[in-house]
């Protein structure tokens, strides 16, 4: 028997699975609390759904599902005692849910009635290998049923993610909530077929645009919207703090408590776009973003020298000679043994004076780099140069967009990436989104007619504006279907999060899509073989034969 089962990540052991340790580093015992913490979630939905079928909707109920499943993500919570009080926590709330459905003579569905979903309890003595080969992954024997289930509970912890950022700027949607729910109920429903699996698989995609949709429109309303901006990559002679992640509230909270004190605040990986908003980059303290993508941070800790502050996943354990342990701060559902976790109050403020009283102590940032990079190019701001970009498509100038965004990660099969982009013809703009844009944004790929090359529209939630862009040329085109625009996708994934931008994609109708490294280990040959149907979903090859295939 296994000690463990993941494979919701790209980097999963040999394409197949992890079953000792994580290749993101978590352990065996975190891997089945993950495993336990989901099966909660899930029967906490099962009781909430039906209260909300009611009208009765909790709004702790909601932040929980969100903040529980987001802490599953690859590379968020490290954590085991902490994911064992987001356990009790779920049980706590599943237990006052059947209590307010018994009051109210409500029953939820007979099929679930007294099954192990409805009434699981949890604690210390529980044998946690074998909990989570009876409620895990590998229970559900059907290798396709299995596959289904997967892809929508990992588009599930997408739009969780998505959606705990927009709750975080109280933007939510009734609707969304109730999907999400009935969905995660649906993934323990043996009654369902393939094929009626296969249809909520694309009925994720459809609100996975509409949670990327609303937090478009939180982040817009809190915070402006985001415009072409030159960023320093260099750094500043004042102490330093650096802000990871990528909620976009917690680094406003940040500058805010931060104004005055002599301290300059750094973004990190994912965090960049946050010099594209008018309402954070007028902090002038807001100096830079320090570093690359998520997977360098056990290097870049080390020379930036100040405090971390971590808003939500891309952690990665240190090494055991690290000397930074003692300044990183976590926030959310993101959690570190030994690592610091910051609080947020009642009202949901956090209290960062802690990282700032550190931060005067230590050091200021040292250099590894200089210069800018630009970004900011979110379909606000793409569409206020639509004039120009039509013309450029028009006149020839432009030949064609290719779609890059995504995730970045370690393996050095990922070089692929940066070797596309400079071999693209010069005729070629990269429209992207994610942390993948570390692979080739400081490369100088030039401008065409004053239009930069590599367009960076922000966070991986961001690749909504390349959906947002793409029928506002279908549009402006009149094209009879967006697949015949002159945009190409050649995307790069990680971790879930990509999972519900692709089915977004996929949802909106968007075809031959080219996804990499490597196609997820979760989806089956048969399931694999439908996509590619449908929708010629297919995996990367050599950078040569793709040029070819997207350039014939």
């Amino acid at each position: 028997m296994n000690n463990m089962f993941c494979f919701q990540c790209q980097e999963t052991s040999r394409n197949q699975g992890c079953t000792v340790m994580g290749v993101c580093g978590k352990n065996d015992e975190v891997s089945n609390l993950q495993d336990v913490l989901i099966f909660v979630v899930k029967g906490v939905a099962l009781y909430s759904n039906k209260l909300r079928q009611n009208n009765k909707i909790y709004e702790n109920v909601n932040e929980y599902l969100y903040r529980a499943l987001f802490s599953t993500i690859t590379n968020a919570n490290f954590d085991g005692e902490e994911i064992k009080e987001y356990i009790y926590e779920g049980i706590k709330l599943r237990k006052f849910l059947a209590k307010e459905l018994e009051n109210t003579k409500i029953l939820i569905d007979s099929k679930f009635e007294g099954s192990r979903l409805a009434t699981f309890e949890f604690d210390e003595s529980c044998d946690l290998v074998d909990l989570a080969h009876e409620i895990g992954v590998l229970r559900t024997e059907n290798e396709d049923i299995r596959s289904l289930r997967e892809i929508i509970l990992y588009g599930l912890k997408g739009l969780s993610a998505y959606g705990f950022h927009a709750l975080n700027l109280k933007f939510e949607s009734n609707e969304i909530f109730d999907f999400f729910e009935k969905a995660l109920i649906a993934t323990e429903d043996n009654d369902l077929s393939a094929e009626k699996l296969t249809n909520l698989v694309f009925e994720t995609g459809k609100f996975g645009v509409d949670v990327m949709a609303l937090l478009d429109r939180a982040n817009n309303s809190a915070f402006g919207t985001p415009e072409m901006t030159k960023v320093n990559i260099g750094v500043g002679k004042n102490p330093g703090i650096l802000i990871s992640g990528h909620d976009l509230k917690d680094i406003k909270e940040l500058l805010e408590q931060t104004e005055g004190t002599g301290i300059d605040v750094y973004t990190h990986s994912e965090m960049l776009p946050a010099h594209y908003y008018p309402e954070l980059k007028k902090y002038k303290h807001l100096v830079g973003n320090y570093g690359n993508a998520w997977y360098h941070q056990t290097t870049e800790f080390e020379t930036f020298n100040g405090p971390v502050v971590f808003t939500t996943n891309c952690l990665v354990p240190p090494k055991k000679n690290a000397t930074y342990n003692d300044r990183i701060f976590t926030l959310n559902a993101t959690g570190l043994p030994g690592w610091k976790k910051l609080k947020t109050d009642e009202n949901g403020k956090i209290d960062f004076s802690e990282v700032i009283e550190l931060a005067k102590k230590c050091k200021s940032p040292t250099e590894i780099e200089s210069g800018t990079i630009t970004g900011g190019f979110a379909h606000g701001q793409v569409f206020a140069l639509a004039d120009k970009i039509v013309e450029a498509v028009k006149s020839g100038a432009i030949k064609k967009f290719i779609v890059m965004s995504g995730c970045d990660a370690r393996q050095t099969t990922r070089k692929y990436y940066a070797e596309f982009a400079k071999k693209l013809p010069k005729d070629v703009v990269i429209l992207t989104s994610g942390c993948a844009k570390f692979r080739y944004n400081k490369l100088n790929l030039g401008d065409i007619d004053g239009i930069p090359r590599v367009l960076d529209a922000g966070q991986c939630n961001d690749s909504y504006s390349w959906a947002v862009v793409a029928l506002k040329l279908k549009e402006i085109f009149n094209a009879n279907d967006i697949n015949d625009l002159p945009i190409e996708f050649n995307i790069a994934w990680y971790e879930q999060k990509a999972v519900i931008v692709l089915l977004a994609l996929l949802y909106l109708g968007i075809k031959n899509i080219h996804i990499g490294p490597t196609l997820p280990a979760f989806i089956s040959k048969n399931v694999a073989s439908l996509l590619n149907e449908q929708f010629g979903l297919t995996g990367i090859t050599t950078v040569d034969n793709d040029l070819q295939i997207f350039f014939s």
